[in-house]
């Protein structure tokens, strides 16, 4: 079933003997501050989730004077008690119900104004490349110098058969 290897045993052991040294050990690996213990995580542990309605524990272990009584009274019929009684019940067993587990959350508000954060970062680094990095635009982007291509094409007559001369009427002067 369980096999434990030899460096395991050996790492468990240690783990003991880490555990049997004294506080001034302990406060010297921790630069002389005192060290937090562990929560056991071995023990069963409390949790509302809707996959698993049942969990290990209840949520209130430690109970008063009101909550000891209620909980005797529990153990007669239910219908001697009312409502806030039950639901003072409910409450020592869980801490949420399920319309307050399935109850949504205003994470999206936070998630969606991290994206406009960073979108509008983005868009601050695009605009300071463009203005500071960026080379200006050749003047072959200007429509007067497209406008002159266009024309010395035309004079050289490029592709008279079926490319760019074809669609120009020479006799009138415009695209046919």
């Amino acid at each position: 079933m369980l096999r434990l290897t030899a460096g395991r045993v050996r790492t468990l052991l240690s783990r003991q003997k880490v555990a049997v040294l004294s506080t001034g050990s302990a406060r010297m690996a921790s630069h002389g501050h005192e060290v937090s213990a562990q929560p056991d995580m071995s023990a069963p542990m409390y949790w509302d989730r809707l996959d698993t309605p049942l969990p290990d524990r209840p949520y209130q272990e430690t109970l008063g004077a009101a909550e000891k009584s209620l909980k005797q009274k529990e153990k007669g019929p239910w219908n001697n008690l009312s409502n806030e009684e039950k639901l003072a019940l409910y409450r020592i067993m869980f801490k949420e119900t399920y319309a307050e587990m399935k109850r949504p959350s205003s994470e999206w508000k936070t998630v969606l104004g991290g994206i406009f954060f960073f979108i509008g970062l983005t868009g601050l680094v695009v605009l300071w490349q463009r203005i500071y990095v960026y080379p200006p635009r050749p003047c072959t982007f200007d429509e007067e110098w497209e406008a002159k291509q266009v024309k010395r094409m035309l004079d050289m007559r490029m592709n008279p058969v079926q490319g760019f001369s074809s669609k120009w009427d020479y006799e009138k002067g415009q695209w046919k």
